[in-house]
């Protein structure tokens, strides 16, 4: 990506792998490290096209979401997806900018990175956020685990967390969520 420091490393999969009840070992010599991942195994059979989610029923209806990330890539992913879904998508890289965005545009929902430096993160996001639009509909997108940030941006009124990485269907389930202002995430 022509720049170190991403974000998307060592964290997502330590987080991944923790999730599924794994674990991340590494080992190092002169020759440099070796990460291995281990993640338990499932007998559980792959589910079949029926059983798979039915796309219509989490699809947009035209919905206006805002993203806001610092990681290009991140917000370049989730808006392919949101717009593929149906959803109007804007799209800012900081938390100042999406503070200027929403005081001229109206959206319906904003997904919101908790770490974005150097600016202010996620949580101070929300609270000015919520200075303005006490009502307005926010779900935390991130990276990294669900830390003491996330629970007070919840407590202050902030929709559900996604985990970093999450799937098409993941997300397209967790924004029509925070739009009926459903509490939890369906799997």
């Amino acid at each position: 990506m022509g720049r170190s420091g991403t974000g998307l490393g060592l964290t997502i999969v330590w987080n991944t792998a923790h999730d599924h009840g794994g674990q991340v070992e590494v080992s190092s010599d002169h020759s440099g490290s070796c990460f291995r991942i281990r993640i338990p195994a499932t007998d559980e059979a792959v589910l079949s096209d029926q059983e798979q989610p039915i796309i219509a029923e989490i699809k947009g209806r035209g919905e206006a979401i805002l993203l806001v990330d610092d990681e290009e890539i991140q917000r370049d992913v989730a808006s392919s997806i949101l717009s593929g879904l149906g959803y109007q998508v804007f799209k800012v890289a900081s938390g100042e900018e999406a503070l200027e965005f929403l005081k001229k545009v109206a959206v319906d929902v904003v997904l919101l990175d908790m770490l974005m430096p150097p600016g202010i993160n996620g949580l101070e996001t929300y609270r000015r956020i919520i200075q303005f639009n006490l009502q307005q509909k926010t779900m935390i997108v991130s990276g990294y685990a669900e830390n003491a940030d996330v629970k007070e941006a919840q407590r202050l009124g902030a929709g559900e967390f996604l985990a970093k990485p999450y799937s098409r269907t993941q997300l397209a389930r967790a924004v029509r969520a925070c739009l009926s202002g459903e509490r939890g995430i369906p799997e």
